[in-house]
């Protein structure tokens, strides 16, 4: 009887411990497998999809020379998500437009990495907007306008005066980029930004290897408010031929992009309050770049010279809060840097919100260019615009 008891109790003994072992091999299994699902959700986040659509309606009443359509403005899609929760990427493509020119097909007008584990110092490298002016890199639903003023169209990358392709306001490069100085209420007084960049606005490689470096700052004295600057050094260069006299020349040629904007804001719910003075020092291409000239049109724009600057001010003002709104702007862009050459639109109109992802904005404009013989025209625009 000893030795069956023992037996039996030694064998009681080895099937509990067989049994914990697998127990304890499970539960590591399953610890090791909910971990595995931690780390992936960890690393990459699900992606964002979102988007924008704009469309137009343009009537121009100009002596000899009255026109009125309808087009697409823009089409914008756009993916983001993170990256082991610290980096945001985020791609965006323009798909409205045609495959005839450069500026009007449809394109990725965005592609960038974006380090946020310090809101003090973020750090952002691929295709994303140029750090100058306050209105460059605001949705252009959200200007409140049928399009952003002349001065940011020309002389922040858009159809920027050098002749440089439609670029969005965008190049590729590097930024730095952070708030610093929190108050009692966690509100930054204090925000920088700046970026080394090729120079040659959305999908093209360095020409003259010669970097821009742009940058900017601005302080909020009170909630809504900003006032800043903005710096912007570089050239826009290409490869091509040019004439001299009677001779043909041939390679690399650059103008100088040297600018400065001053800019103020004041934006709540249903207000904003935007002005900007942009200055210009640098000459310009006479041909736009694209897949036609760009390597067979180095010329300079003589006529236009060195100079140009501009200045807006914008007001939007709410008649119903959320719903209905009043809006006015003074443009003037002087491309030549004189009064001779200087276009000035004055614009009215009310923007109307369905829903917060459904607004048509409606406007008059009556222009005044002096480099027309005949200066004083007017335009009217209806805009329909959808986010989704």
């Amino acid at each position: 009887m000893n030795k069956r008891f023992i037996w039996a109790a030694a064998a009681a003994v080895m099937s509990l411990q067989m049994n914990a072992a697998e127990a304890n091999e499970s539960t590591e299994a399953n610890e090791t497998e909910a971990k595995k699902e931690v780390k992936l959700s960890d690393i990459v986040s699900k992606p964002k999809f979102s988007g924008y659509l704009i469309g137009n309606y343009n009537a121009t009443f100009q002596d000899d020379n009255n026109s009125n359509t309808f087009s697409i403005r823009l089409i914008r899609l756009v993916m983001t998500g993170r990256i082991l929760n610290d980096f945001e990427y985020k791609i965006q493509g323009q798909v409205n437009g045609n495959s005839s020119t450069f500026g009007e097909s449809p394109r990725i007008v965005d592609m960038s990495l974006e380090w946020l584990k310090h809101k003090e110092f973020k750090v952002k490298i691929g295709q994303f907007k140029r750090p100058f002016t306050y209105e460059n890199p605001m949705n252009p639903i959200d200007i409140g306008f049928n399009s952003q003023a002349q001065g940011v169209l020309k002389l922040a990358g858009f159809n920027d005066r050098t002749g440089e392709q439609s670029s969005s306001g965008r190049d590729i490069g590097i930024q730095v980029s952070g708030d610093l100085l929190p108050n009692s209420e966690g509100r930054t007084l204090l925000h920088y930004e700046v970026g080394v960049f090729n120079g040659q606005g959305i999908n093209r490689k360095d020409v003259g290897n010669q970097k821009d470096v742009i940058g900017g700052f601005w302080v909020s004295p009170i909630k809504g408010m900003r006032i800043g600057g903005f710096g912007w050094v570089g050239s826009y260069n290409r490869t091509g031929y040019w004439s001299e006299g009677m001779i043909e020349q041939s390679g690399s040629r650059k103008v100088g992009r040297y600018r400065y904007a001053l800019s103020a804001e004041y934006k709540d719910a249903d207000w904003q309050i935007r002005s900007e003075y942009i200055h210009n020092t640098g000459g310009a291409f006479k041909a736009t770049a694209n897949t036609s000239s760009d390597l067979s049109n180095c010329n300079y724009n003589e006529s236009l010279g060195d100079r140009a600057d501009a200045v807006y001010l914008a007001c939007v003002a709410p008649i119903v809060r959320g719903k209905l709104r009043a809006k006015a702007r003074y443009d003037l862009y002087r491309p030549a840097g004189s009064w001779a050459t200087a276009k000035t639109i004055y614009k009215a109109g009310f923007n109307y919100l369905f829903c917060k992802n459904i607004e048509i904005q409606t406007e008059y404009s009556f222009v005044n260019d002096r480099s027309l013989a005949k200066h004083n025209y007017s335009m009217a625009d209806v805009q329909f615009s959808v986010r989704f």
